[in-house]
């Protein structure tokens, strides 16, 4: 089973700019936040806690006890915690990612898309973030 670790607040920078450079502040987290924006109808931004996984992904989502209200370009429309909307926006700005970024960023997106799926499986809300995907 993947297990997920909170990333301390003073380590963000550091974890960031091991597994992505300056990619992580130029493109891949702007693209997650847009990709947020996007699908949950009552996201209006707010803190977002990073987290890295013991098969060496990485993922972000926003803080919140509230559920966000989604409706996905597949069609699929439900609610997703927090923490599964930063699933679903963090696969989805991978995926993007893997086909429009440049330099190997492209690769290093389509690997951590793919750890990042791995972990989904196990996840308590599995289903309602492979509706959303799929």
């Amino acid at each position: 089973m993947i297990t997920r670790n909170l990333v301390p607040t003073r380590l963000r920078t550091q974890v960031t700019a091991q597994l992505f450079g300056l990619n992580f502040p130029m493109r891949l987290e702007l693209t997650v936040f847009s990709f947020a924006e996007h699908m949950a109808e009552n996201y209006s931004g707010g803190y977002w806690d990073f987290q890295t996984l013991s098969n060496g992904g990485f993922y972000m989502h926003p803080r919140s006890d509230e559920p966000f209200i989604v409706s996905c370009d597949n069609g699929h429309e439900g609610s997703l915690s927090g923490d599964a909307l930063g699933i679903v926006a963090c696969l989805y700005a991978y995926s993007h990612l893997s086909f429009y970024a440049e330099g190997g960023f492209d690769e290093l997106c389509a690997d951590h898309y793919h750890r990042l799926r791995e972990f989904a499986l196990d996840h308590p809300e599995a289903g309602a973030i492979f509706l959303a995907i799929d």
